[in-house]
């Protein structure tokens, strides 16, 4: 579960990560609970107009933010993205403390911050790439969920204390401290062991050939398509969480609260995640068929509590199909492609919350906060079921009686589900010396090394010249280093063993 952590470069950035999504969480709260109770009575529309001027450029700027993380530096990238967006929570903090702030404000801030964030969400999804190795790609994929949902549990709950004890102005400028952590963890990383993906190329075509690829890979549109509503109706938390809290009579901190309650079953999910071997586009179809079944939960919930316990499905149930479909994507596109693939994939998720929250506030508004959960069921239903149709259709899924148990159906596949290639998992292997490893080979074939000796005399007496013009020159054995070993290689291209001599007089083994 915990395996990408054995790369150093990995456990530092997991720490600074973690801290600077504390006060992520913390802003975001903050942030939400200004515009409806602050700024406005109650105003669940407002909430999702800010919410749709933050993530709409991510949508917008899809071809330029994801060329930026496939032809640049992307920890040079960070360092800039998480510097602005350090100066930017300053600034709002500062304005709210002095009681200057006013809903336009919070408007512009929310655009400024979606368009620092169209640039960094791309970069810091495809840092993880840099950190470790291939087999671990999906893992550290999932670790950097959990870590965003520990930091979801922390975050709300801190901040809900914060408004009630000192306001929500202080809240903005903590939060621009905990970039300190992410900024000092790009620092401290050691640049010898990132690994250096290939660069995308100054020619033609380069800002549409993210589009070109995923329009050619079918298994990606579907899950584009289930990310899609599933962003737009099924993760607008801010608006069910604050209006639910409103409708049970709660307070800031209890709306905080539900936040933390919730990031239970995120964190679990994000776990989960981190255990399988790899992603699969049925774990995304299954988990989003359960979280319209949570929704659904939820809306009928008579009480605070029981609303508050029925979120830990919720957030169960998103995080597999986010966790999951992340990695899917990352560890299935071609490398010098992630950026942009990511992007779209970034764009299309964030990019349905300006399209699916003024709809769910306005349900919320109108019908009820109930209403607006289970809208967000339906949708979550219907990419279910597009998912699920994609199988049948295209890969010819089917179910079939189980070989050993009757009443068991098993499920069959006429071409394989899913783009994927298996990570094999790699371990450390003992090296051995050249001398050692020739008496190994010796002592398989029984080869006679002093009479190979003897043969090749004649060749120790050669002239200096013909020294001179060895195409391999030798190399010492403490020279010797081990070569990057490549899963893709291993998997595809086949690799000729010598075979051993032909012995009359010693037993084959």
């Amino acid at each position: 579960m915990f395996r990408s952590l054995a790369h150093r470069n990995y456990r530092i950035w997991f720490v600074g990560a973690l801290v600077s999504n504390v006060g992520a969480w913390m802003q975001a709260t903050a942030q939400n609970w200004v515009v409806l109770t602050e700024l406005t009575d109650n105003d669940a529309f407002a909430v999702g107009i800010t919410m749709a001027l933050q993530f709409a450029p991510q949508l917008l700027l899809v071809p330029i933010t994801g060329l930026i993380a496939d032809r640049f530096d992307r920890r040079k990238i960070l360092m800039v993205t998480q510097t602005l967006l350090m100066l930017l929570g300053l600034a709002l903090g500062l304005l709210l403390v002095f009681g200057h702030a006013e809903l336009w404000h919070l408007y512009l801030f929310a655009l400024a911050l979606g368009l620092v964030n169209a640039i960094d969400n791309p970069a810091r999804q495809t840092f993880v790439s840099d950190l470790v190795s291939n087999s671990d790609m999906s893992n550290a994929v999932a670790l950097n969920s959990a870590s965003f949902n520990t930091a979801r549990m922390i975050g709300p709950a801190v901040a809900g204390f914060l408004i009630v004890l000192v306001g929500s102005g202080w809240v903005f400028i903590i939060n621009a401290f905990t970039f300190l952590a992410v900024l000092g963890a790009l620092a401290m990383l050691k640049g010898r062991q990132l690994k250096r993906s290939p660069r995308a190329p100054r020619a033609k075509g380069q800002f549409v050939a993210g589009f070109r690829y995923v329009a050619g890979r079918p298994d990606l549109v579907v899950v584009f398509v289930m990310v899609f509503l599933i962003g737009a109706f099924g993760m607008n938390f801010p608006i069910f969480s604050s209006t639910m809290a409103v409708e049970f009579g709660r307070g800031a901190g209890e709306y905080g609260l539900l936040s933390s309650i919730l990031a239970i079953g995120s964190l679990t999910g994000a776990l989960l995640a981190a255990r399988r071997e790899r992603a699969r586009i049925r774990v995304v179809i299954l988990a989003c068929a359960f979280l319209g079944f949570a929704t659904l939960t939820a809306a009928l919930m008579p009480s605070y509590w029981t609303f508050a316990a029925s979120t830990i499905l919720i957030g169960l149930g998103a995080v597999t199909i986010l966790t999951t479909a992340n990695g899917y994507v990352q560890t299935t596109t071609e490398p010098e492609l992630r950026g942009r693939v990511m992007a779209l994939y970034m764009a299309i998720l964030a990019g349905g919350t300006p399209i699916g929250a003024p709809i769910v506030g306005a349900v919320a508004d109108g019908m009820g906060p109930r209403w607006a959960l289970g809208l967000a069921a339906v949708a979550a239903m219907v990419a279910a079921l597009i998912g699920l149709g994609w199988l049948v259709v295209s890969r010819g899924m089917r179910l079939t009686r189980h070989p050993q148990y009757a009443w068991r159906p098993a499920v069959r596949f006429s071409d394989a589900p899913t783009a994927a290639i298996a990570a094999v998992t790699t371990q450390a292997v003992p090296t051995l010396q050249v001398d050692q490893l020739e008496r190994e080979i010796e002592r398989e074939f029984g080869l006679d090394r002093e009479a190979d000796r003897s043969r090749t005399a004649g060749n120790e007496r050669r002239s200096g010249d013909d020294r001179d013009r060895e195409l391999v020159p030798r190399v010492p054995n403490d020279r010797l280093v081990p070569a990057d070993f490549s899963e893709e290689v291993a998997l595809t291209s086949p690799i000729r063993l010598p075979k051993p001599p032909h012995r009359t007089d010693t037993p084959v083994k």
